[in-house]
């Protein structure tokens, strides 16, 4: 047996992808960086329209297909004005607060491509002199970016040729530590992304026959709601998000396991694929937890909500304050892909 997953070719490959900007919107660089992979493991895969990426692995059953997803776009904003002071007030791409990236370093991307670098912060962060700095709210009106570069009106910014519209991405800040934990921006869901291709290639490795023609499709406008809801074969009978654990209080999910969720914002998944799923955990001595995510949607369920036929299913590892900067542990990377692993390999739920 090839030695996949190998946990520190996977965290390598988070790294990797959680370093490469892509809110939704402006996607093209790490969908070109999967596709590389993807060309030299001499897997057929293409783009959609939309600009995400379907890999399709053939299996023994060409009539009744599988499809897993995992998103590559990200959390972000666009410069929604350019104030008289040279500061950028911001609007946010997918759901998340302001206050949450108070702060954070960040890239504003020109439309001609160049890179600059900057930080957000509150308009009244300075204690020394701004009065209510410590009861400041963190909206629209008070979120602001501090260009790194000699700009002091709206006229010195758009002569570097910043613009409304610009994308502006969060530094991932990721670090992985020495006893297994994760901790970046963007884990949602860059994380599983990685899991995906460590799957396709431990399929190819170990030379695997799928019961299934089996599609991995990555998607690139989940976090906006509609990343996985299209390009879904006629024939594919389950469809499997792959996707962050919500933890929190009263959460059952945590680092170390592989999240099942059960039930979210759009109601209940699939109850006889989530018990093949949890089957499967049992039986090959798998880590799980079953979980509801009360403020949450997936591909899955936009697949759903689209109107296709088609049993859906969501999983994950568990990620610690998400839509923030997150954090994993390896034993939850591990737990996940090994379902996974044994789930392409089984059998479909009876209908």
């Amino acid at each position: 047996m090839a030695t996949y997953p190998n946990l520190s070719e996977t965290k390598n490959l988070i790294k990797q992808l959680v370093s490469i900007p892509s809110p939704s919107g402006n996607t093209g660089k790490v969908i070109s960086f999967i596709e590389e992979i993807l060309t030299d493991l001499q897997i057929e895969h293409k783009r959609n329209r939309k600009g995400g990426l379907i890999a399709t692995i053939p299996g023994e059953n060409e009539n009744e297909h599988r499809m897993l997803t995992a998103h590559v776009d990200t959390l972000g904003a666009m410069v929604k004005e350019i104030k008289r002071d040279g500061r950028l007030r911001l609007d946010l791409i997918g759901g998340f607060t302001y206050h949450s990236i108070d702060g954070e370093y960040c890239e504003i991307e020109t439309s001609s491509g160049k890179i600059f670098t900057g930080t957000i912060l509150h308009h009244e962060t300075s204690v020394h002199v701004y009065k209510n700095a410590r009861d400041a709210k963190y909206n629209q009106e008070k979120m602001e970016v501090r260009i790194d570069a000699k700009v002091e009106n709206a006229e010195a910014v758009r002569a570097l040729g910043i613009e409304v519209g610009d994308f502006v991405s969060f530094d991932p800040r990721v670090e992985i530590t020495d006893n297994g934990f994760i901790k970046s921006r963007h884990l949602d869901d860059k994380a599983s992304v990685a899991m995906l291709i460590q799957l396709m290639k431990r399929i190819k490795d170990e030379k695997l026959s799928l019961p299934y023609t089996t599609h991995f499709l990555i998607s690139n406008n989940e976090e906006i709601g509609y990343g996985g809801n299209s390009n879904i074969p006629a024939e594919t009978v389950e469809y499997v998000a792959v996707d962050m654990g919500a933890m929190g209080e009263d959460q059952s999910t945590d680092e170390y396991t592989v999240s099942i969720c059960v039930k979210d914002g759009s109601g209940p998944y699939h109850y006889g694929l989530r018990k093949n799923l949890a089957n499967l955990a049992e039986e090959n001595h798998i880590g799980y937890k079953l979980d509801i995510y009360p403020y949450y949607a997936s591909d899955a369920s936009a697949a759903i909500r689209s109107g296709h036929d088609i049993v859906h299913g969501l999983i994950g590892p568990g990620i610690d304050a998400s839509h923030a900067y997150e954090r994993t542990h390896e034993d939850s990377l591990k737990n996940t892909e090994q379902l996974l692993y044994h789930y392409i390999q089984s059998k479909q739920v009876e209908i």
